[in-house]
């Protein structure tokens, strides 16, 4: 089995044709998470995948409870190998936004952000970490219209985007749903900028 070590966390990533191999991206969010989050938070991954971000987490700060959603079946049997506490669900839907026992101080995802035709699509689950839908954030705003129900009172989300999906499209969209937007983490990679979009509630 494959494994990468980052940050003091070994990954293990079982088969890459099945689990997205945790890349740029990846590594953009986990470390901008790793200087927002506090001991004592209760933190939320959605879309986990290997579990990478999680794990990262984890292994670096002590006295967090994290739990992550996945939908792809082999991706989360491999973040459960990595020790990461996953609900198999499609973004919020295993949860229930009323127990107080799923609202969270800080919420992260790393969405398909890839602009996506029908005749772009992958074949089987691991079309779920790339297809972005036709503007590249179907998933992701349908995961900004249920996220404030998950939140605690001052929770923050941080979102990684891609220059390709629309900056002033995504902020525009939370400002709309109540939050304060501004961009904590940015990389350039070949084509396009990474950047991590952090969403406070007013």
């Amino acid at each position: 089995m494959v494994e990468i070590e980052y940050r003091k966390a070994r990954i293990k990533l079982g088969n890459i044709d099945l689990v997205y191999e945790p890349a740029e991206d990846s590594f953009l969010l986990a470390d901008a998470a790793l200087k927002e989050a506090k001991a004592g938070m209760r933190i939320l991954e959605i879309g986990t995948g290997s579990g990478f971000v999680s794990t990262v987490l984890l292994e670096n700060l002590k006295d967090i409870r994290l739990v992550a959603t996945e939908i792809n079946p082999n991706a989360a049997t491999c973040a459960k190998t990595n020790g990461v506490e996953v609900i198999r669900t499609d973004l919020f839907k295993g949860l229930k936004s009323r127990d107080p026992e799923t609202h969270f101080d800080l919420i992260l995802f790393n969405p398909p952000y890839l602009p996506t035709s029908e005749e772009e699509k992958v074949p089987g689950w691991l079309n779920y970490a790339f297809d972005g839908g036709i503007s590249g954030r179907e998933t992701l705003d349908r995961f900004l219209d249920e996220v404030k129900d998950y939140l605690k009172p001052r929770g923050e989300v941080l979102v990684l985007i891609s220059s390709i999906t629309g900056l002033e499209a995504v902020k525009e969209k939370m400002e709309n749903l109540g939050f304060t937007v501004d961009v904590i983490a940015r990389k350039k990679v070949s084509f396009e900028e990474l950047m991590v979009v952090r969403g406070k509630i007013l």
